[in-house]
């Protein structure tokens, strides 16, 4: 793996002459965060040796090399997931690429169902821990050099991230949740007894998503802030038929408030 990560990183390297601080990966119907970064160019993944390619709607697929909030940062419009069909290793290698690019800190938004009683459609969710339902992406053989075979994820999630975003929001009046992020494999959402037994084990928001990212963060000693778009409900006697425009559309209307937070958040020393 790390010849492939090698040869993708030499490969951007080649266009984009700065090094990243931070990277991004927007998650459903967030991608026009992307609107609001200084542009120094943007590579679509078809292009980038080794990458795999987003086939979902609303991913537009391209690597962002640009500036925001004054910071430096490589942005993902549009990321892999593993109901696509690709392996936990190709969903999860963007991570890798961006570390040996020389970030320090992996930011990652996602629209999820929102399994608490006090959620709303568009309320934001600050992931503070999660629960791992998909495959592990380090199953198989370890590379030492990528990071350890047991890697510890007691601290998953950046405290003091956390506690910062707290204040910017309430700073920007803001309204958010702090909670536990539940990662499935889908296509398929829930159904009522899978979304009653997700949030029975501890969850408060359930998607698709962003744990097999963490993991391969933390593994690889990146600091990381996660936050999801509240885009349907799984609670009882809210519960109605959902589709994937819907997610999209409820992400889109809570994206002013997404990129507000995370342009303010980067102003502060969180990197």
């Amino acid at each position: 793996m790390l010849e492939k990560i090698t040869q993708t990183t030499d490969y951007i390297q080649k266009r984009v002459s700065w090094q990243p601080e931070a990277g991004i990966i927007l998650g459903t119907g967030l991608g026009e965060l992307a609107n609001e970064i200084d542009i120094e160019i943007a590579i679509p993944y078809i292009e980038i040796p080794n990458f795999p390619v987003s086939t979902v709607h609303g991913h537009q697929g391209r690597l962002i090399f640009g500036t925001l909030s004054g910071r430096k940062i490589v942005a993902m419009q549009g990321r892999f997931h593993y109901y696509e069909g690709y392996s936990m290793q190709e969903v999860t290698f963007p991570i890798r690429v961006m570390k040996m690019l020389g970030i320090k800190l992996l930011i990652v938004s996602n629209a999820s169902g929102g399994l608490n009683a006090d959620f709303a459609v568009g309320d934001l969710m600050l992931i503070s821990d999660h629960i791992n339902l998909m495959p592990n992406p380090l199953i198989g053989r370890n590379d030492d050099r990528l990071g350890p075979r047991f890697p510890d994820m007691s601290k998953s999630y950046d405290a003091d991230i956390l506690d910062l975003a707290r204040i910017v929001a309430e700073k920007n009046g803001i309204k958010v949740h702090t909670g536990v992020y539940a990662a499935v494999t889908g296509p398929t959402f829930e159904t009522p007894s899978e979304y009653f037994y997700i949030h029975t084990i501890g969850a408060d928001a359930v998607g698709m998503s962003t744990v097999p990212e963490v993991i391969v963060a933390r593994h690889s000693k990146l600091k990381v802030f996660a936050v999801s778009v509240i885009s349907d409900l799984g609670v009882k006697g809210k519960i109605v038929e959902v589709s994937h425009e819907e997610v999209i559309d409820a992400a889109a209307a809570a994206q002013p408030k997404m990129t507000k937070m995370i342009k303010e958040l980067l102003k502060e020393d969180i990197i």
